[in-house]
């Protein structure tokens, strides 16, 4: 007789934006539940189905272009998905909604809906798009990403400045904060020049552009910039290799990152006044507490919430994040203040392990799980029972 202790809850993560081997979804969400004992599944684009970790990875083909992506893969996902027959969907982008509604509605299983950014005001920038089509396409975005909510047995954000859109749906902050074994140990550097780094992806939007040109400013000073990231335009790929005091180092496995970030000075999150990201607050900038669990000083963009977050930790400098002469500025004041800057760096990694670490954020995270789970378990015990 099956009992209600030995019931494995199944839970099954969706993406089609994101790789199979994303730090939010897989390393953090997917790996920590699998340890906890859950059966996970995690569907995605791959070359081939595999286990990794504890985590089932299923693969879907890959997108041959965006329209593809959105339009193409959704059905073979949502295919894929019904066959997993899991007691939890988790889904992480806004593509996936329809697939979200269709999900609870075919199966009645539990489906947990996760926004990564505020996608309704990302659209306005999205370069992609007609600008004059940006502002009709963000509403009715965001006002199918609302509705669609209505079918969700939970709603996750990676940030607080998202979490006031989807107040009516009770929405719980799980921050994008670095496990605690991201950086057990920092090592003092000997580094002969200043390495200045930053970890992401590469566009104007999340500020490649000031980046370079704050980099143009600093040369002639011992003072390097380290790139890691991806990108799609390959004439920016050969602009940066046109900067001698710049490094760039592609794509780079997250498992990797921390060794480069070791091994840097400061790290640079610059990004960009547009709508996306004005009000963001940090908990959803990854490379963010990255570089302070590995004692580095920061140089951020001066939006309000971050300002304070860095102020209050007292781990780096907010600036103009479009005007390249301040970032140079910043930086150059860094260099020429070494005991400050190890100083900023050690209380950036303070903060990190005591307080904005994953290892805190994942007990929210089965939390969640628990409470969904506890009420399907009750409903589970009352149909046996009777």
């Amino acid at each position: 007789m099956k009992t209600l202790s030995t019931r494995k809850i199944k839970v099954c993560h969706l993406t089609t934006a994101h790789g199979p081997f994303d730090d939010r979804i897989f390393h953090k969400q997917c790996k920590s539940l699998s340890k906890a004992g859950h059966e996970v599944a995690l569907i995605a684009q791959h070359d081939s189905d595999e286990v990794v970790d504890g985590v089932k990875i299923i693969a879907l083909k890959k997108a041959r272009n965006r329209v593809h992506r959105i339009l193409g893969l959704n059905a073979m996902l949502l295919y894929k998905a019904l066959r997993q027959k899991a007691d939890i969907y988790h889904f992480h982008d806004p593509e996936l909604l329809f697939a979200g509604v269709l999900l609870k509605m075919l199966t009645f299983k539990k489906v947990i809906y996760d926004v990564h950014e505020d996608y309704e005001k990302q659209i306005l920038s999205k370069y992609w798009i007609s600008p004059g089509l940006r502002k009709p396409v963000s509403y009715l975005a965001g006002a199918m990403e609302k509705f669609s909510c209505r079918f969700f047995d939970r709603v996750i954000t990676a940030g607080s400045y998202i979490k006031p859109r989807f107040e009516r749906y009770a929405p719980e902050v799980i921050a994008n904060y670095p496990p605690l074994d991201f950086a057990r140990e920092v090592n003092n550097k000997s580094n002969t020049v200043l390495k200045v780094i930053y970890a992401g992806g590469l566009s104007r939007e999340r500020g490649i552009d000031v980046m370079l040109e704050a980099m143009q400013c600093l040369k002639g000073k011992d003072i390097e910039l380290h790139l890691l990231g991806d990108t799609r335009d390959s004439g920016l790929i050969e602009r940066i290799k046109s900067f001698k005091n710049v490094k760039y180092h592609g794509c780079v496995p997250w498992q990797e990152v921390s060794g480069h970030l070791l091994q840097a000075d400061i790290g640079l999150a610059l990004f960009q006044p547009v709508p996306a990201y004005l009000h963001v607050s940090g908990e959803n900038i990854i490379k963010l507490f990255e570089y302070m669990i590995a004692g580095l000083s920061v140089v951020v963009s001066d939006f309000p919430k971050l300002k304070k977050l860095v102020s209050d930790i007292n781990c780096g400098i907010s600036v103009d994040p479009a005007d390249p002469e301040k970032i140079a500025a910043a930086i150059g004041f860094l260099y020429d203040n070494a005991g400050l800057r190890k100083q900023m760096g050690l209380n950036g990694r303070k903060a990190v392990l005591e307080k904005y670490n994953w290892d805190m954020e994942c007990k929210k995270l089965l939390n969640i799980y628990q409470s969904l789970f506890s009420n399907k378990l009750s409903a589970e015990y009352i149909k046996i029972a009777e």
